[in-house]
């Protein structure tokens, strides 16, 4: 299993930045590694609600089926997966001075069969894409 996480201050309101974080197809905006993100479905984005997620990591093409499991004031979490992999992006939002946001990003890999093996030595990338979604995601939200 590999986790990174980070804590971004954004220069947002809490209330924009989770309708913004809660819907999931806009992680092509401050997710490097994520080429397109579609909803599956209509409907309000609610627990339950689905995304399509297509993304690129270390020149591979890798797509994760991500549903919304919890929609709580202050908590976002999304689950992929895929045949080898289920992705958890657990996103804490606490309101700070002003109208900023401190988003606590916490993303967790559990990789299923052979892929196991490979984990320790693909950390320091999921770090570097960690470190590059701490600086797109307040670039994302202040052109909103």
């Amino acid at each position: 299993m590999i986790e990174v996480r980070r804590t971004i201050t954004v220069a947002r309101p809490l209330d924009e930045v989770a309708r913004y974080l809660a819907d999931f197809s806009r992680t092509e905006e401050w997710d490097p590694g994520t080429v397109r993100c579609t909803r599956v479905g209509d409907g309000p984005v609610a627990p339950g609600a689905r995304w399509h997620n297509v993304s690129r990591f270390r020149g591979r093409t890798t797509e994760l089926d991500y549903r919304l499991d919890r929609l709580e004031s202050g908590r976002l979490v999304f689950v992929g997966a895929n045949r080898t992999v289920t992705a958890t992006d657990d996103i804490g939002l606490t309101a700070a001075t002003g109208a900023t946001t401190v988003v606590d990003y916490r993303a967790t890999l559990e990789f299923k069969g052979l892929a196991r093996l490979a984990a320790p030595f693909l950390r320091a990338e999921f770090e570097r894409l960690a470190d590059r979604v701490a600086v797109r995601l307040p670039e994302a939200l202040a052109g909103q």
